[in-house]
């Protein structure tokens, strides 16, 4: 029964696992010549061996020397793994943190099974099934294990909620629970509106319409779509999400592979932003759908691209099942944007000096300005109107946005790194909550009327207390002040709202927002000789 399990590695890398009608003679005899050695490893080898541990090895090994992106995925893995493409999981519907050996109801999740109950931000759950779960050094995966579950399946809690004596019980049903790939969605200004998204699933477009429906409403007229830091995911909903942009019959992307011939996308007459003026963010961790969507709209003149250079991933994968249950994502086309670049970067040097590289652009100063890249004349493009492009790894913005280290500082670093930041802000919006609701009934109130200097003193007081690895200079924290207490007011907004609180708040600290900002208030959007120079 295990030798069966070895012979899924031949069937891998046999072209008639994939399909084919016959396979070429090496490919045979190199599924000949694995067979026999495991055969042999089974049947010979001194000591006893996980088959199956060691035929996953195989597979990861031969995939790594492939490309990065080719990757396997055991079939215990399958269903979380497809997660976050999917945009839902099963399970109770919150967001939580573990704060003092205890777990936080950060938030419900709007629709899901915990809202419905009554559930509130703030709540401290301190059983499941009965059982203690408070002040047992419970971990993250402990809780993900407890409380997810079958579709219908119930599970028992019992919470403790501020003003209530007694621990209150729920009896909670579980439910399917969307993963939103939108983060935020307001109105930046008057006529800006802003569009935060952090992947790419098969949820994105519903979410993202009904983004611009409401924006249009607010009386929307410009947009800056954020992809800053979105890794990509679904090839088709970032075609979707670029034909929301462009006129009827715009190439917005090609794909191409040895076994594929090349496919052709192009934008239909349906786009609920086609006119508006446009400014995308991108940075370093932008990549794969987001670079298609980025491409599109620069290869087009449709919009800016603000920000710093993509991540560059422009290898298609496709999910192949195995024997077993578990896939493999095979990378199997190359896609193009519409002037014909491959946005692909280099990866001959093997994955550890692929990703690698990312941090290897601030060795080099690219983070810091653009020159320090000399595009060959075999990586230059030109769009429609005549504006140069860049190939050769990830897509390079229109308008440069250095990373800022201005304010940098230890105490700003291990104030993030160490947690201490996010738990006071939970700390502090249980506490104040009704109170803070009460005085600030929308984000927009809170952002104009909330002091947080008022919770600094208080802050600096719990830091102390809570991680004594953290030594507070006040000469760091002068150096840092508007970062570290911008980002503390973004939390606990975010932990009286939602995420979209957290950026309405702190996106006015961040330079690329506000260059973009800069670009549609100040009227340089014109200077760029965009497809339409009036709006």
């Amino acid at each position: 029964m295990r030798f069966i399990l070895v012979s899924v590695l031949a069937a891998l890398i046999s072209a008639t696992a994939f399909g084919q009608a016959e396979s070429s003679s090496a490919y045979k005899d190199a599924a000949e010549k694995l067979t026999a050695l495991f055969y042999h490893i089974e049947t010979n080898y001194v000591d006893s061996v996980d088959s199956e541990q060691l035929v996953d090895d195989a597979i990861r090994e031969v995939l790594t020397d492939l490309d990065p992106h080719s990757v396997y995925i055991p079939a215990k893995d399958v269903e979380k793994a497809n997660e976050g493409l999917e945009g839902n999981f099963e399970g109770i519907g919150i967001q939580f943190n573990i704060l003092r050996d205890t777990i936080i109801v950060v938030s419900p999740i709007a629709g899901g099974p915990s809202e419905a109950l009554g559930i509130m931000a703030g709540d401290k759950i301190v059983s499941i099934e009965g059982e203690n779960v408070a002040g047992v050094g419970i971990t993250n995966q402990d809780v993900t294990s407890k409380l997810r579950g079958d579709k219908g399946t119930v599970v028992s809690v019992g919470i403790r909620r501020k003003g209530e004596k007694n621990a209150i019980p729920f009896d909670i049903t579980r439910d399917e629970i969307p993963i939103y790939s939108l983060d935020a969605a307001y109105m930046a200004t008057d006529k800006v509106g802003y569009i935060k998204l952090n992947r790419f699933s098969k949820t994105t477009m519903t979410e993202f319409k009904e983004a611009i429906a409401k924006l249009n409403k607010a009386g929307m007229e410009d947009l800056i779509l954020d992809l800053q830091g979105n890794g990509g995911g679904l090839l088709q909903t970032s075609i979707d999400l670029a034909d929301e942009f462009l006129e009827p019959n715009k190439l917005i992307v090609y794909t191409e592979g040895r076994a594929y011939p090349k496919r052709e996308e192009k934008s239909t007459s349906v786009g609920s932003f086609e006119t508006g003026r446009l400014v995308v963010l991108i940075d370093e961790g932008s990549a794969s759908a987001s670079e298609i969507v980025s491409g599109a709209v620069q290869d087009w003149d449709r919009g800016l691209i603000v920000g710093r250079r993509s991540f560059g991933k422009g290898l298609v994968q496709r999910p192949i099942p195995l024997p077993d249950g578990s896939y493999v994502r095979l990378t199997t086309q190359k896609y193009y944007t519409p002037s014909g670049r491959c946005i692909q970067k280099p990866y001959e040097d093997g994955v550890e000096a692929y990703y690698m590289e990312k941090y290897e652009r601030y060795q080099n100063g690219e983070m810091w300005s653009l020159d320090s890249l000399d595009f060959p004349d075999s990586l230059k493009f030109y769009t429609d109107k005549d504006r140069m492009v860049y190939g050769g790894g990830g897509i390079s913005p229109d308008v440069f946005v250095p990373i800022d280290t201005s304010e940098s500082s230890q105490l700003n670093s291990d104030l993030i790194r160490k947690g201490v930041m996010n738990t006071f802000a939970i700390t502090y919006a249980n506490k104040n909550r009704k109170k803070l609701l009460k005085e600030f009934p929308e984000v927009k109130d809170f952002q104009k009327g909330f002091d947080i200097d008022l919770a600094v003193a208080e802050f600096k007081a719990y830091t102390a207390k809570e991680n004594d690895e953290i030594e507070w200079k006040d000469e760091e924290f002068d150096l840092s002040k508007d970062m570290i207490e911008g980002r503390l007011k973004a939390m606990i907004a975010r932990n009286l709202w939602d995420y979209s609180a957290y950026y309405q708040i702190f996106n006015p600290y961040w330079p690329a927002y506000q260059s973009a900002l800069d670009i549609l208030q100040e009227d340089q959007y014109k200077s760029f000789n965009l497809a339409k120079s009036e709006f």
